[in-house]
C-alpha cells in the first residue's frame, strides 16, 4: 500500500495525521522518545514488526506513504500501528481492551475507551494484557512504597504455582528489569514470568493510589499471618487468663491449615490437620503411609512442606509461638495444641537453617 486508493486508506491516513498532530504536542515529548513497542501488548495480533524497535518520534517524522511502503507492512499492520500511537497518547498505559480498541479508523473516538483494569470480564489475571508502559507503574508502585526487598513467596497468591527457587526472590530483582529483559532471563519461561507479573499486579491493585508519608512505613504480609498476630498481641497484652483449647483452634490451627492448603495442596493439609488431631481418619504417620500407599520417608517428607511455606510466608512465627507455648504452658489441651502447631510448622530441626535464611534476606 504506497499511497491512499480507497476509502479504508483514506480513513487510516486521516487517522495517523490527526494522532501524529496530537503527539506532536510538547506536553507527550517524552512519550516520543519511547519505542513504539513501549504500548503493545503480548496478545495483540498482526503487529507492525518492522516499527516496534523504532521511536514512536521517528514514525511521526515519517511520511505516510513511507510507512506503508516499508516491506511486510499492509493495511492491517498500519491500522496495529495506528492503534498503538493512540495508545500512547494516553494517561494511563493499556491495559484490557475494550471491544473498540481494534478499531483504529475511529481515530480520536477511540481515546480513553481502554480499561485500566487488565482482570478479563470472567476474572482472573492474564498475563497477555500486560505492556511495558504497565510493567514501568507497577515497578514506580515497588519502588514509591519501598517495598523492593519483600520477596515473592511472602507476597503470592499461592506458592504452589510458584518455583521454589524464586521463594525467596526479592521484588527489586524484577523490579530493576524491563519486561522484554524478564522473558529473555534463563528458566523464565512463560509460566514463571506469569506467576511473577501476578504478584506485582496484586500490590499494584491494593496501592497504587498509596501515597509514601516519610513517618510512615507499609508492611505487606499474608493475611492469615497478621490475623494471628492480632490475636496473639491480644492474648499477651490484653488476656489476664490463656485461651482455650477451641479459640487455639480457630485462631492459630485453622488459619494455619487453610494457609497450608492453599500453598501445599490437599495431601499436605489432610496430614497437616490430622497431625494436628483436626481431622477425622489415621493421626500415626505409620497408619497415614498405608492409607497413602507410600512410605513414611514420604510422609515426612510432605509434612516438610509446611516448615517451608511458613519460613517464607511468616518468618517470624517461630518466635511467636514460642511466645505463646509460654502463655499458655499450664492450660494442658490448649498448650500441647500450641506446640504441636510450632512443632508442625517450625520444627526444632529446622531452627539453624531459618536463622541462617533470615540472615541472607
Amino acid at each position: 500500500m504506497t499511497r491512499a486508493t480507497s476509502v479504508e486508506d483514506y480513513k487510516l491516513y486521516g487517522s495517523f495525521e490527526a494522532v501524529r498532530k496530537t503527539l506532536l504536542d510538547p506536553k507527550f515529548a517524552d512519550r516520543r522518545e519511547r519505542p513504539l513497542a513501549y504500548w503493545a501488548l503480548p496478545s495483540d495480533r498482526r503487529l507492525p514488526l518492522a516499527f516496534l524497535g523504532r521511536t514512536v518520534g521517528d514514525l511521526l517524522e515519517s511520511p505516510f506513504e513511507e510507512l506503508c511502503a516499508t516491506p511486510g507492512i499492509g493495511q492491517k499492520k498500519i491500522q496495529s500501528l495506528v492503534k498503538l500511537l493512540h495508545r500512547a497518547t494516553k494517561d494511563k498505559p493499556p491495559g484490557a481492551r475494550s471491544a473498540g480498541d481494534g478499531d483504529a479508523t475511529n481515530g480520536s473516538k477511540a481515546k480513553g475507551r481502554e480499561r485500566e483494569s487488565i482482570s478479563p470480564p470472567e476474572g482472573g489475571f492474564d498475563p497477555g494484557l500486560v505492556s511495558e508502559a504497565l510493567w514501568v507503574q507497577w515497578r514506580e508502585t515497588i519502588r514509591r512504597l519501598r517495598l523492593e526487598h519483600d520477596t515473592l513467596g511472602r507476597l503470592a497468591p499461592s506458592l504452589e504455582s510458584l518455583p521454589t527457587v524464586i521463594w525467596r526472590t526479592p521484588l527489586k530483582f524484577y523490579a530493576d528489569k524491563s519486561l522484554g529483559e524478564i522473558r529473555e532471563l534463563r528458566t523464565h519461561g512463560e509460566k514463571r514470568v506469569r506467576v511473577v507479573l501476578e504478584v506485582f499486579y496484586v500490590i499494584n491493585a491494593m496501592l497504587a493510589e498509596a501515597s509514601a508519608k516519610d513517618h510512615l512505613a507499609i508492611r505487606l504480609m499474608p493475611r492469615f499471618a497478621a490475623d494471628i498476630e492480632c490475636w496473639l498481641d491480644e492474648v499477651h497484652h490484653h488476656r489476664e487468663t490463656p485461651p482455650e483449647l477451641g479459640e487455639v483452634q480457630e485462631r492459630l490451627a485453622r488459619p494455619i491449615l487453610r494457609q497450608i492448603e492453599i500453598d501445599a495442596g490437599g495431601a499436605v493439609f489432610d496430614l497437616s490437620a490430622g497431625r494436628l488431631k483436626m481431622a477425622d481418619g489415621p493421626q500415626s504417620v505409620r497408619v497415614q503411609s498405608r492409607r497413602m500407599g507410600v512410605t513414611r520417608a514420604r510422609i515426612y517428607q510432605l509434612l516438610d512442606e509446611c516448615s517451608k511455606v511458613m519460613a517464607v510466608r511468616w518468618p517470624d512465627g517461630r518466635g511467636k509461638l514460642r511466645s505463646l507455648e509460654e502463655k499458655v504452658r499450664s492450660a494442658g489441651e490448649a498448650a500441647e495444641m500450641c506446640r504441636a502447631v510450632r512443632e508442625l510448622c517450625f520444627p526444632d530441626k529446622y531452627e539453624h537453617r531459618d536463622e541462617e535464611a533470615k540472615g541472607e534476606g
